[in-house]
């Protein structure tokens, strides 16, 4: 699907680039839009250079975090929801553990370490799979939560805010919280729905009721400021939490006796690594993005989706944060370059630049999710865990722009 997408942007911008050449009298779009990808190209090495310090700052304290034991701290918590939500998994069976661990990782941020641990829950429940070749209902729960699952740390966005100079990188916190929690429990609520899971279960409803309280304190402390402030109250609340877990992680480590400067430094070594990793990936799609919006046909569709909004009597400041929106359910590399694209374009506290961040922070990528967890073991039939994925994304598209017009317009 990626692969038709790229594709895609550059045969788009080429057709439209000759149309504007010659029947539109505009030649210089050609020279336009081959500058536009030299551009492009330079400024993906930028941007993954400049992000090298901040991963290894967060690299390292979350190696720390790991060093300390606070993800298998999150799984014990988390383990007796996850055997009423899996009844097909037996209490005290190993997948119950890694399914826990991986999604502890994924609330913490750590990218790194949930990937290996997803893939091995993913396993686990493969081994009380009756049929090899077809996902099932504990499989398809877990990959849900995973796509839609809770980001306490969205870190990742935050450094490309900052990278951008943003006034307050952590003012999307909140926004990104809110969302995130929405598009999980919309993920839950619809496997649940379709598997007849008894949600009303006493274990469970204590879990939601300490989650709704979690958040509910969290948002509370920033809707007590006025409306005009919202934003402000919101970067004063993500900055706070954000110093507290640096904290709260030393301490954890300290604590436990790990020496947490060696353990930091092995932990940041990574993060020069990550950085340069990620130079393909954004040189891909940044260029093929620059050019599509170079020859035209971006201001096209976007024009187009305005119009319809227009007609429907709605605001359409948010329309140009959709690109990001409808990439993030297929590719997190392709998402994440759409949207430096419309901080580059729009600037990095701008309203659609917003919008998108709070979009790439709230999900993961789904296809791609269930590609590599599927194919990791086997499955090829996927029964209602794309569409349960999908339905999770796009309550929480909804519900990022909705939280967005409430914080920031």
């Amino acid at each position: 699907m990626l692969n038709r997408i790229w594709l895609g942007f550059f045969l788009i911008a080429f057709i439209a680039c000759l149309y504007q050449a010659t029947l539109g009298g505009h030649p210089e779009v050609v020279a336009s839009a081959v500058e536009a990808s030299f551009k492009a190209a330079r400024t993906s090495v930028e941007i993954a250079l400049g992000l090298a310090g901040l991963l290894c700052f967060w690299l390292g304290l979350f190696h720390i975090a790991e060093k300390a034991g606070l993800i298998e701290k999150m799984a014990w918590m988390l383990a007796p929801l996850f055997r009423r939500l899996m009844p097909e998994v037996p209490a005290g069976h190993p997948a119950i553990g890694s399914v826990t661990m991986n999604l502890a990782a994924n609330m913490l941020g750590l990218d790194n370490a949930a990937t290996p641990l997803g893939l091995k829950a993913m396993k686990d429940l493969q081994t009380l799979n009756p049929v090899p070749d077809t996902a099932t209902n504990a499989q398809i729960l877990f990959l849900v939560l995973n796509t839609a699952s809770v980001t306490l740390v969205p870190v990742t966005v935050f450094l490309y805010r900052a990278q951008f100079g943003a006034t307050n990188p952590a003012s999307v916190f909140v926004p990104i919280l809110i969302t995130t929690t929405v598009g999980t429990l919309a993920g839950l609520l619809m496997v649940a729905w379709i598997q007849k899971l008894k949600l009303l279960d006493r274990v469970v409803m204590a879990y939601a009721a300490g989650l709704a309280a979690l958040m509910g304190l969290v948002v509370a402390s920033v809707l007590t400021a006025p409306p005009e402030m919202l934003g402000v109250r919101s970067a004063f609340v993500g900055n706070l939490l954000l110093l507290s877990i640096i904290v709260v992680f030393l301490l954890a480590g300290w604590r436990k006796g790990v020496d947490v400067y060696d353990a930091f430094i092995t932990g940041a070594k990574q993060g020069f690594e990550v950085a340069v990793g990620l130079v393909p990936f954004l040189v891909a799609m940044l260029v093929a993005v620059a050019i599509f919006r170079a020859s035209g046909a971006m201001d096209v569709l976007l024009s187009g989706v305005a119009t319809v909004f227009t007609w429907l009597g709605a605001n359409t400041d948010f329309v140009p944060a959709l690109p990001t929106a409808i990439m993030k359910s297929l590719s997190g590399s392709g998402a994440r370059a759409l949207m430096i694209e419309t901080i580059q374009t729009y600037g990095v506290d701008s309203f659609p630049a917003r919008v998108a961040a709070i979009i790439q922070g709230s999900s993961e990528t789904t296809l791609y999710v269930l590609a590599v967890y599927f194919g990791s073991v086997g499955i090829r039939k996927e029964r209602h865990a794309l569409a349960c994925g999908l339905f999770a994304d796009l309550v929480a598209i909804v519900v990022a722009i909705l939280v967005a017009y409430w914080f920031f317009h």
